[in-house]
């Protein structure tokens, strides 16, 4: 019998479309997933929907709706997404509201060890009940008693006691129970459902990182409180994909939805890409978001599907972990899904597929992208991208739009054709007119500062001369 392996995931809570930084852990357990399947683990995967809740109810108002009625709307839109993503549908995905009667068994134990109380109608967990309570998150008690408060209308003993059942209220969706009508508060919920469908201690709980307080610390509590038993083995949290280094999230407003980002990228190309991009860092280790990383992750991914196009795969019926790439790939996988690593042993055969030319070789890239969800397609069809055409259809409307243009293009000639044979009249010659009689020249006329000649200046100094010559003689006879 192979090694089994229980995992379970926080879904998401189904009141609007999820955000691209919402989509990374989902993507990064889908991995975690298919390579333990791939490496001989029976694996049940658990991811549940959080249908009922504050959000849910608040979004209802806003649309006019049941909360039902958005529920459903936005469960069948994130499967749309996930699919886009190639992460697969979990073995089970239970919701809230079809667990009722665990939720409230869970909180009836956690009242008789003592570890919470009723008040109002609302039930609340004990937190300095539990001496172990912040180990997860690595917090101490008095740390958080500081940040702690009683928003209006609770009646805790204590600011860090956190809701186990909320009592109903006005127009808001009830179940009965013996704490009086009202619905679950939200952290409960995962420990009544992961422990229903795998039991107690599973091995693995993932989520993104800001679950790990207070989501995940407080279902230790709640889920170790009542069992009196070890509660999950291991945990594991996806970090941040940040928007300019900080946190993306829709309380800062910097975010897109995975469908804004899907739809801006190749059809074809873009969920595998939007994947590749998501997981090629660790997940521990955050992911900034840019459309230039976007982009090179897509070129990335690309030119492992020309090496499958140039060099057809062969077909492999189990890979041979023997291989030295093989078990490079796994010996990375191993630690700590050190996706990094396995991506650089990938590029390393690449190489090798393009140098050797190996069907073999190109099998063993294809299979081994094939466990973490990766270069499954068909390479032509990638590379091509685009929508689904029609190529002849293509072909045709190309043709038609060079005849139309050719006829265009002839018509605009076509005036210049007729203006060419057209015969005109020719015009009678008219006569010639009278020339004109010469008028006499007008003597020059000197204006100040007019040149002139040499001649001219020579015989005006020679009259002044003889004028001159002409005084001397009359002065001389008187």
């Amino acid at each position: 019998m192979p090694p089994k392996v229980g995992i379970y995931v926080c879904g998401p809570t189904v009141y609007n479309l999820s955000h691209v930084g919402n989509a990374r852990p989902y993507v990064v357990f889908d991995v975690v997933v298919r390579y333990l399947k791939a490496s001989g683990f029976q694996v049940t995967y658990v991811r549940n929907y959080t249908d009922i809740d504050d959000k849910i109810l608040n979004r209802a108002i806003e649309l006019g709706e049941t909360p039902g009625e958005v529920s459903e709307r936005y469960i069948a839109e994130y499967v749309r997404d996930m699919a886009a993503l190639g992460v697969r549908p979990p073995d089970v995905s239970p919701r809230v509201t079809e667990h009722i009667p665990e939720i409230v068994a869970l909180i009836e134990k956690l009242i008789a060890n003592g570890l919470a109380y009723p008040a109002g109608g609302d039930v609340y967990f004990a937190v300095r009940k539990l001496p172990s309570y912040g180990r997860l998150s690595h917090r101490r008690l008095d740390d958080l008693k500081a940040g702690a408060r009683v928003e209006p209308g609770e009646l805790k003993q204590d600011p860090l006691d956190f809701a186990l059942w909320k009592a109903a209220k006005p127009g808001e969706p009830r179940w009965s129970s013996v704490f009086g009508d009202g619905r679950p508060g939200w952290h409960i919920e995962c420990s009544a459902m992961s422990c229903r469908e795998l039991g107690a201690p599973f091995d693995i709980h993932g989520g993104g990182w800001d679950l790990q307080f207070p989501h995940h610390e407080n279902e230790i509590a709640q889920s170790e409180g009542a069992l009196g038993t070890r509660f999950v083995n291991y945990w594991m949290h996806a970090a941040f994909l940040n928007m300019d280094h900080e946190k993306m999230s829709k309380s800062l407003g910097n975010f897109f939805t995975a469908r804004d980002v899907l739809d801006r990228l190749d059809p074809v190309q873009g969920g595998e890409q939007l994947r590749f991009f998501l997981v090629r860092g660790h997940y521990r280790n955050e992911v900034n978001y840019t459309q230039e990383s976007l982009a090179d992750a897509g070129n990335t991914l690309g030119s492992f599907y020309t090496t499958l196009r140039e060099v057809a795969p062969g077909e492999i019926a189990a890979i041979d972990w023997s291989n030295p790439h093989a078990a490079r790939f796994r010996d990375a996988m191993n630690d700590d899904f050190d996706t990094p690593i396995a991506f650089a042993v990938l590029h390393e055969l690449r190489g090798e597929v393009n140098r050797t030319r190996s069907t073999a070789l190109a099998g063993l890239l294809k299979a081994l992208g094939g466990t973490i969800g990766l270069l499954q397609q068909d390479a032509e069809r990638f590379l091509q991208g685009g929508m689904d055409l029609d190529v002849q259809a293509l072909i045709d409307e190309r043709r038609e739009l060079k005849e139309a243009r050719a006829a265009r293009q002839a018509q605009a000639k076509l005036p210049k054709v007729k203006a060419v044979r057209l015969v005109k009249e020719p015009k009678a010659p008219k006569a010639p007119k009278a020339p004109k009689a010469a008028k006499e020249p007008k003597p020059a006329k000197v204006t100040k500062g007019a040149k002139v000649s040499r001649a001219d200046k020579t015989a005006k100094k020679a009259e002044n001369v003889e004028a001159a010559k002409k005084a001397d003689r009359k002065s001389a006879k008187t």
